[in-house]
């Protein structure tokens, strides 16, 4: 008997669209509403914190499990992405999780991937993580609204370290008139600064501790231009501490909170946002910030 079967007793767990839906049918005929947590598996703490969140919202709380092929590149790391199903449902046993939506690839792509229909997100889509991961958003959004679909949820969870995600996944429910609240949940880090990630995985122990350099460099960027420095000058700084590091970057930038905008003169809500490879680890993080004069 698996772990996951061992705390199948605890947790449903349905493999089918056809199952979930009854389940949730049968809740939201009594009144009850859902809360929903996507992810990807290989639960860590920044997962947990949305199961808390959906926890404390009082509704009904599932979690989906599914690694959507539809946001990987040719290149990119779909075999290899770490799946823990066992051990993914032992940490949810701790919390009130009343579903686990776990599908196959074959039961939300049943055509296949190629020739699903998909959700493209203009302009959001298209800068940062799409410029450099061509189609990954049209990825997201495709799977995403597919599981609003299937879970109907009132609510749903996203954390803030994938925050260019969190803010293509909003304005996908906004354009499409979704009735569907979207509640993020603050980036949880490592103790060293470094952001929860699935990929952390992926670094080897001799990088780990370099790997901390990231938000390092963030927070060196937002103190400077709170300060009154230039962005762009605190950027390139930040860029250099980067590659003397061992980064390989992709980009640092600093942008309006709302839209990703390129800010402007009396811009305040701001956020520094920054990709980056280490060895064969592609990091990403961000912090938001306020100024509290225009510069």
């Amino acid at each position: 008997m698996s772990l996951a079967d061992q705390a199948d007793s605890q947790i449903p767990i349905a493999e089918t669209i056809a199952r979930a839906r009854e389940t949730i049918q049968r809740w939201k005929k009594a009144g009850e509403a859902i809360a929903f947590v996507p992810t990807m598996g290989n639960l860590h703490e920044g997962h947990l914190a949305l199961v808390r969140a959906a926890n404390a919202s009082g509704m009904r709380t599932i979690v989906s499990i599914f690694v959507n092929p539809l946001q990987f590149g040719k290149n990119e790391d779909l075999d290899t992405y770490p799946r823990t199903f066992d051990e993914d449902i032992l940490k949810l046993a701790d919390y009130k999780v009343d579903l686990v939506f776990a599908p196959t690839v074959r039961e939300i792509y049943p055509e296949g991937k190629e020739a699903s229909t998909t959700v493209y997100v203009p302009v959001l889509s298209d800068m940062l993580e799409g410029e450099h991961r061509p189609g990954f958003f049209t990825g997201v959004a495709t799977v995403v609204c597919k599981l609003f679909n299937i879970i109907e949820p009132d609510a749903a969870y996203f954390g803030e370290k994938d925050y260019q995600q969190l803010l293509v996944i909003r304005r996908m429910v906004q354009d499409l008139a979704l009735p569907i609240a979207i509640h993020s949940v603050a980036t949880v880090r490592e103790p060293e600064g470094l952001a929860m990630s699935s990929r952390n995985a992926y670094l080897k122990e001799s990088l780990r501790a370099r790997a901390t350099e990231i938000y390092s460099c963030l927070q060196y960027v937002v103190k400077s231009v709170q300060e009154g420095m230039d962005s762009h000058y605190a950027v390139g700084h930040a860029c250099q501490q980067l590659e003397s590091a061992g980064f390989d970057t992709d980009y640092v930038v600093v942008r309006n909170q709302s839209d990703l905008s390129v800010p402007t003169k009396g811009d305040k809500s701001l956020i520094v946002l920054a990709a980056a490879r280490l060895g064969n680890t592609r990091l990403i993080d961000n912090i938001p910030f306020e100024l509290m004069q225009s510069h």
